[in-house]
């Protein structure tokens, strides 16, 4: 019996795409050092003094790591054998968007900023960890949050009444007494803020009614915050119940993820998984 050789645009699909193999799990590891690299310059350069002292070493910094992603991006886009699969994913565009600054700011000055956009790479981790404990559960906390979304939106329509009934009676209250409440959407901007516990202090009631309704508010805030963790956390419970374990395989047809670890085809397009 003959084994089939894998041609070299298999063998880079493989390392590129999947962390189940070793050589995937390095490409993953030096990928998002890279990336890491790439935002500790971007941070370091908008510090005036270092700019000043490295500014060329951070520029070349950048021009490599660019460089080097955009060797990344082309293999990915030849290896796949859909390549329109992943220039239209989430990741495809955010590795393009994160790709492009540093080319653009040879045109529009500034643009290289947006090489911070990488950041959001660093959500290749769960890939790069592959534990099935880290990719299931991302998997359950994005169907609970589908899940409960119905509910959360409820409940959120809820808050902004009740923002716009306690905006406008702190303006009644306050109005003409100095404090800030100068009209209805600033009262419930204090409303939001004080709802949510973060509590600026650039507005504030000076009367004893005002102070009173803002202690109850205060009080408020810490119930309804919780109400959005409980019904995401109840439902996550029942995921948990429903427990099924998925692999970092992407399928080379339509670039679908999170597939079971038997599967043998994709539970997407139908094609195989393997061929």
């Amino acid at each position: 019996m003959t084994v089939k050789k894998k041609s070299l645009r298999q063998k880079l699909y493989e390392i590129i795409y999947e962390a189940d193999t070793p050589a995937g799990k390095w490409f993953d590891v030096v990928l998002l050092l890279l990336i890491l690299l790439s935002i500790i310059v971007v941070m370091l350069e908008t510090v005036d003094s270092l700019h000043r002292q490295y500014g060329y070493y951070f520029n070349m910094a950048e021009w490599i790591v660019t460089i080097l992603f955009t060797i990344e991006y082309i293999l990915r886009v030849w290896t796949i054998k859909k390549p329109s699969a992943y220039i239209f994913s989430f990741y495809g565009i955010i590795d393009f968007l994160s790709t492009i600054p540093k080319y653009v700011s040879l045109f529009f000055a500034g643009a290289n900023i947006l090489i911070a956009l990488r950041a959001l790479r660093l959500l290749r981790v769960f890939r790069i960890l592959k534990l099935s404990p880290f990719v299931g559960e991302s998997q359950n906390l994005i169907k609970s949050l589908k899940a409960s979304k119905a509910k959360i939106l409820v409940f959120l329509t809820a808050v902004l009444i009740l923002t716009i009934i306690l905006g406008t009676v702190m303006y009644l209250v306050e109005y003409n007494h100095g404090s800030g409440f100068d009209n209805i959407p600033k009262s419930m901007y204090w409303a939001i803020v004080t709802l949510t516990t973060v509590g600026y202090g650039d507005i504030a009631p000076v009367t004893p009614l005002g102070q009173f309704i803002a202690s109850i508010i205060m009080i408020l805030g810490y119930g309804i915050l919780a109400v959005p963790t409980g019904i995401v956390s109840a439902e996550y419970s029942r995921q948990k119940k429903e427990k099924v374990h998925h692999n970092t395989q992407v399928c080379p047809h339509c670039h679908a993820t999170g597939h079971l670890d038997d599967a043998k085809y994709c539970y997407e397009c139908g094609m195989p998984l393997n061929d």
